[in-house]
């Protein structure tokens, strides 16, 4: 017997451009947050410590969703314990044409090619800034600000690359809980050629003083997001490459530019074309990513894994292979706004 949400899914948001689903769910969510809030209440959370801070839980929404951090406390009040907002970049940029965003429902997966679309770093630095003096003295969600280069930002001027990272970090950091460089999306031209040692750690060294001198008060930990797509022995390099300048964490992975193994015909798989895979597909190999930075930093990086956590044992999984915390997008979409707590209290149950 379906579930209600599997029975609106399939009879509403899934006969609806998948862009506009999403705008659509979005509204309803935030509209619904003080009904979200009374009901976050009655949890019983099981805090986690990890890069100096204590989160309510293990689980947290992936960057992408809240692009522009307007509705982080309405996402918490599904169950989610930290938000990640963004990505969000130096300039406001409307992203690549639509369509932009597919389903693909026999994967349970997700295409997507949106380019880093947002209000770019000055709007949403003062969105932030409005919302913790709302929120001053209050509980909430620990939330995490995903940053990335400009489209228009060549990937092979470093200096510039720099430049628009350090004017991100200028808004962005005072009111980020902890800061994460996105060079892993495949839907920026040249963002991946980022993830190559000798471009990431110059810029990964930048951010890292530019936060210092931003924010005088606290460090603002520092984590990297990193691609499935990477060949192992580049996974390995970038490990030890963030334990070498000091970075906190890595978060791991983004979305694939693979199509292996796809139960959705692949007529449809081409006539979508370009984009990032997300969702189930994106299992295994986001696994064996975590499973082999867990055996070369040991615990020494706070490693967060996300990429195809769909069902309660994709998430024990996870946290078995080394993950302190883990995070979710696709799922969240095709299992609805119960799916947080379903996967707490599978992780609760492990401990």
């Amino acid at each position: 017997m379906k579930k209600p949400y599997d029975v609106l899914f399939d009879g509403v948001f899934s006969k609806i451009d998948p862009e506009k689903a999403h705008e659509q769910a979005f509204a309803a969510i935030r509209a619904g947050r003080p009904v979200l809030s009374c009901w976050s209440r009655t949890a019983k959370p099981q805090p986690v410590q990890a890069l100096g801070l204590t989160f309510p839980n293990v689980l947290g929404l992936a960057a992408g969703f809240d692009k522009n951090a307007v509705g982080i406390d309405a996402l918490a009040g599904l169950g989610f314990g930290h938000i990640e907002i963004g990505t969000v970049t130096g300039e406001a940029q409307p992203g690549n044409p639509k369509p932009r965003l597919f389903r693909l429902l026999e994967d349970r997966a997700v295409i997507n090619r949106m380019g880093f679309n947002n209000d770019g770093a000055e709007v949403v630095g003062r969105r932030l800034a409005e919302r913790a003096a709302r929120r001053r003295g209050k509980n909430g969600p620990i939330v995490g600000v995903n940053i990335g280069k400009t489209k228009v930002v060549p990937d092979d001027d470093i200096t510039a690359v720099i430049a628009d990272h350090e004017k991100s970090v200028d808004h962005l950091a005072p009111y980020a809980d902890y800061l994460v460089v996105n060079v892993s999306s495949p839907n920026t031209p040249g963002l991946r050629n980022l993830q190559a040692v000798e471009k990431l750690t110059p810029l990964l060294e930048a951010v890292r003083k530019r936060a210092d001198l931003v924010v005088t008060d606290r460090r603002v930990p520092l984590l990297v997001k990193i691609a499935p797509d990477l060949a192992d022995d580049d996974v390995l390099a970038v490990a030890d490459m963030a334990k070498a300048i000091g970075l906190d964490g890595i978060i791991a992975t983004n979305t694939t530019i693979s199509r292996d193994g796809l139960a959705t015909d692949p007529a449809k798989v081409s006539t979508i074309g370009a984009g990032g895979l997300s969702g189930q597909p994106l299992t295994d190999r986001a696994l064996d990513v975590m499973r082999m930075l867990k055996a070369r930093v040991g615990d020494d990086l706070v490693l967060i894994g996300v990429g195809g956590i769909t069902t309660a044992a994709d998430a024990v999984a996870r946290l078995d292979a080394g993950a302190t915390l883990i995070q979710g997008y696709t799922a969240f979409i095709y299992e609805g706004p119960l799916w947080p707590r379903k996967i707490l209290r599978a992780v609760s149950r492990r401990r």
